[in-house]
């Protein structure tokens, strides 16, 4: 870890402490260590694949339901793929600052494309394979991408709007797509030794690699917008740098003894999180293979019963669930104990609260105390839990030394540092290690213990050094990514209170978006989509509580001259949007109304629906 200048100090025999003197220590002696040359296909592969004391260890397992045909790729295989990738690109034309689209699953061709991207100075655009035609026709345009990877599945979508994108010069083809496009990428091409003539120029990519300055774009990942369409946030290479110690805080430190490469760790990680999503990249393949781990891919459909074949096959020890994925494991394995046999050390969840059952079933039955985090695309990894699984008595199952390599905590005989601090259910956690965050109130300016606000984050750590989680800003929106700050203060929409020990307690957002079984929704997208239909004539999506997923899609409809209310006519919207955008993206319910509640100037008022919904919810219960 020399490389980047990581070091820490902590002694790794010292107590776990959760109270909130030594929460406070930890924060007071954190420092980021940021190099000034920093690429995230650098630190992610090519450092562990050049070093012969790691270029062996396994960075991708692909997960099969027979055990037998399980496939491993070590980090030198890993970066052979991208290496082949990245001159496939070069010869097709691709330089330095285009923008490159991925729409393929979990897979080991998609952590080769990620790198290969990145490695050789272009921007990574991860596009979702659930996107229908016309959520990608936006992306891929509006990114100016000037090519994609593609797979069977997303294939015939991209060849559909192919016409209507001026700037995608080629598609690049793996699995069945081979053969079908401009490019392509089998698993023999992938894998093929470089050649000696190529030697030179993969030399020169690996060294223009290596001395990429921290500030350059590394990826743009679209957000749903609420007043429009998404937006595309640009995240800088350090970007990756400011995830680190949320991710280590919420995976219980991650299993981390002082790095050595002749040990094999027993961390593996896995998450059914797409790696289209910031949660499924930022929050699990990245970081996972910062750390020289492996990750296991599964691009297929989530079951509960799957979780936990993937959690006992592959001796999963750290994983990142949705609360709508616990859910469901929940109730199909109430004592899953009996069932599977599995190696659980930490779970993180996020995109909405667990509530107190989960919870409580993650401590009882997966025997894990779970660790919910608070993030956005924009400024990701910033709230969230730290239990080192601690018990009633203050104790820690955790017996493996501890060393975050993120950054510097030093020590002293007479403050000894905590490394975690204890998860309230329902809660949103604790501000992580080098993000200042507060609740704010509309100037600005922190809001008392108690005080309902809206949670914000300093663009400087508590010392007054900038923080590096901060998005660049929005794609070719300048208005959007200014109206995103007041001050040094970033905005997240997102209304809380804070209480007296630093915990911060979700209360909802200050704009029209919401979550429905982990997924942000954006009403703007799914409005558009439904209003392109002939029989729509003005549509408004709202959320409406659910018990399961927090809440569902409703789209309260306005029909077209000619149309009539029917069950048919819903199922029909219901599949249209489906199709042209995402299966999570349809509307649950469709109520038809004869007008929209709009304000003067004729914008839908969305809060009305919302407490009509509200209202409608509490008699039904009553």
């Amino acid at each position: 870890m020399s490389n980047y200048n990581f070091k820490s100090n902590l002694n790794s025999n010292s107590d776990i402490d959760s109270n909130t003197s030594s929460y406070s220590q930890l924060h007071q002696n954190f420092r980021w260590s940021v190099p000034d040359l920093f690429n995230i296909a650098q630190a992610c592969c090519l450092r562990w694949a050049t070093d012969q004391n790691t270029a062996h260890l396994t960075a991708i397992i692909e997960h099969t339901p027979d055990p037998i045909n399980t496939a491993r790729f070590s980090f030198a295989e890993l970066q052979l793929a991208a290496d082949n990738l990245s001159l496939l690109m070069i010869r097709k034309g691709v330089k330095k600052g285009d923008f490159v689209a991925s729409l393929l699953p979990q897979s080991f061709e998609s952590a080769a494309a990620y790198l290969a991207i990145i490695q050789m100075g272009a921007v990574a655009v991860p596009l979702s394979h659930l996107f229908g035609s016309q959520a990608l026709l936006f992306r891929l345009r509006d990114s100016g991408a000037v090519a994609a990877f593609v797979n069977e599945n997303t294939y015939a979508t991209v060849a559909e709007i192919l016409p209507h994108c001026e700037g995608l010069q080629f598609l690049i083809g793996t699995h069945g797509a081979v053969g079908r496009t401009e490019a392509a990428a089998d698993r023999e091409f992938l894998l093929t030794p470089t050649a000696k003539d190529d030697l030179e120029l993969i030399d020169q990519i690996h060294t223009s690699c290596k001395q990429t300055p921290r500030e350059q774009a590394a990826l743009l990942i679209y957000t749903s917008g609420t007043t429009g369409p998404p937006k595309g946030a640009l995240l800088a290479q350090r970007s990756l740098i400011g995830n680190l110690p949320g991710f280590v805080a919420s995976q219980n430190w991650f299993g981390f003894e002082p790095f050595d490469a002749s040990v094999t760790s027993s961390a593996v990680f896995w998450s059914p999180a797409d790696w289209a999503w910031t949660g499924g990249l930022m929050d699990a393949l990245l970081p996972t293979l910062y750390f020289g781990r492996p990750i296991v891919a599964w691009g297929g459909r989530f079951s509960a019963e799957l979780a936990f074949d993937i959690l006992q096959q592959h001796h999963v020890s750290h994983t990142f669930l949705f609360p709508t994925a616990l859910k469901a494991m929940m109730k199909s394995f109430p004592k899953p104990r009996e069932h599977f046999v599995f190696s659980l050390k930490a779970i993180m969840s996020a995109g909405e609260s667990v509530g107190e059952a989960v919870f409580a079933y993650c401590k009882t039955e997966l025997g894990v105390i779970l660790n919910e985090m608070f993030g956005q695309t924009e400024v990701n990894y910033i709230v969230g839990n730290c239990s080192m699984n601690l018990d009633n008595s203050g104790q820690t199952d955790q017996s493996e030394p501890l060393q975050p390599i993120f950054g510097s905590i030093s020590s002293s005989s007479s403050a000894r540092p905590c490394h975690g601090w204890a998860a309230k259910p329902s809660s949103m956690g604790r501000p992580y290690p080098g993000h200042q965050v507060a609740v704010i109130n509309a100037e600005g300016l922190p809001c008392a213990v108690g005080e309902e606000g809206e949670i914000a984050i300093n663009r400087k750590d508590i010392h007054g050094h900038e923080d590096p989680i901060f998005f660049l800003g929005y794609w070719k929106n300048d208005a959007a990514t200014k109206d995103k700050f007041i001050g040094n203060w970033c905005k997240t929409g997102d209304r809380a209170v804070m209480d007296d020990q630093g915990y911060l307690w979700y209360l909802g957002r200050t704009d029209d978006m919401f979550k429905s079984a982990g997924y942000r929704i954006g009403p703007s997208e799914i409005e558009n989509c439904l209003i392109k239909h002939p029989a729509v004539a003005n549509a408004a999506v709202i959320p409406k509580p659910d018990a399961e997923r927090g809440a569902v899609i409703k789209a309260c409809i306005v029909l077209a001259a000619g149309f009539l209310p029917s069950a048919e006519l819903i199922a029909q919207l219901q599949e249209y949007v489906r199709d042209k955008l995402a299966p999570y993206q349809y509307p649950k319910e469709i109520e038809f109304m004869p007008e929209l509640p709009t304000t003067t100037t004729g914008k839908i008022q969305r809060n009305i629906l919302r407490e009509r919904e509200k209202r409608l919810e509490n008699s039904t219960r009553q």
